[in-house]
């Protein structure tokens, strides 16, 4: 994987970094994989605002991702791997040895006609799914279910990964992407190896028009508005702003919002890094 830094022969490629994606191994998307994706511009049901910056950008199709990877103890092989306009990572199509094609998160290093495979008794190799009770301690993995048969939801976007760190009773302790330790049931699945486009973070668009097409609108600066519109607003000449803070009031740079008594706080052995 790597990036590329274009020639400034226009001023939008002055500064533009693209992904150079020699990873991608096919151009178009499984039909079979493909459903419809519906755009809200930010509404919710009522119709009202509730996410700003939201709206237009190119039309998207989603490809249905294997999350639970349930197809156990059956060898797949890679045919190849793609770009996915909803995440960040790339994402590879797989065929189980009964004919079946699947979409499943891409893992650095993945190959095509590299062969994967869902168990408990599998080898720790990339892209294999593994409960935590089978993997070895140490080992890099991605893609982990919070609770067993519900898919994964951890460390799943472009160059993540977590670290298994120790098991003790039905718990494991994996040290997650944003620094946070926690326990995690020894049941739950995760796949070996760092989630793929880890150069993701390097990519730099250039230009404002890359994000429209992303479906990202303009913002506004707050302290840019009036006091009626924001908190950090109005003020004789270039004010400050006072505290940082949302366009709700809560305070922002390191203001702690998660819940005090939140059931699953005892799980967390180490919070995250402020």
């Amino acid at each position: 994987m790597s990036v590329r830094k274009l020639k400034p022969i226009t001023p939008g490629q002055r500064f533009k970094v693209v992904n150079g994606f020699d990873a991608i191994t096919a151009d178009k998307p499984e039909k079979s994989l493909l459903a419809p994706l519906k755009r809200s511009g930010g509404r919710n049901s009522q119709g009202k605002m509730t996410t700003r910056h939201r709206g237009g950008g190119h039309k998207r199709r989603y490809r249905i991702i294997d999350f639970k990877r349930d197809k156990q103890d059956m060898p797949a092989e890679v045919k190849s791997i793609q770009y996915d306009p909803n995440r960040s990572a790339f994402i590879a199509l797989v065929e189980y040895k009964d004919g079946e094609k699947r979409y499943v998160i891409a893992q650095n290093g993945m190959q095509v006609g590299q062969k994967i495979i869902s168990g408990s008794e599998v080898a720790p190799e990339i892209g294999n799914a593994m409960p935590l009770s089978d993997i070895p301690l140490g080992t890099i993995i991605s893609c982990i279910e919070l609770r067993p048969g519900q898919g994964a939801v951890l460390a799943r976007s472009a160059g993540t990964f977590a670290q298994l760190m120790a098991r003790e009773g039905k718990y494991a302790t994996i040290k997650l992407p944003s620094g946070e330790t926690r326990m995690i049931l020894v049941k739950c699945l995760a796949t070996i190896g760092a989630v793929s486009n880890s150069d993701h973070q390097l990519v730099v668009s250039g230009k404002a028009g890359r994000s429209r097409w992303l479906g990202r609108r303009p913002r506004t600066r707050p302290v840019a508005m009036n006091p009626v519109d924001h908190p950090m607003g109005g003020g004789e000449g270039r004010a400050s702003g006072g505290h940082p803070r949302s366009k709700n009031g809560i305070p922002a740079k390191g203001y702690r919002t998660r819940s005090r008594t939140k059931d699953s706080n005892r799980y967390i052995i180490e919070r995250r890094k402020k």
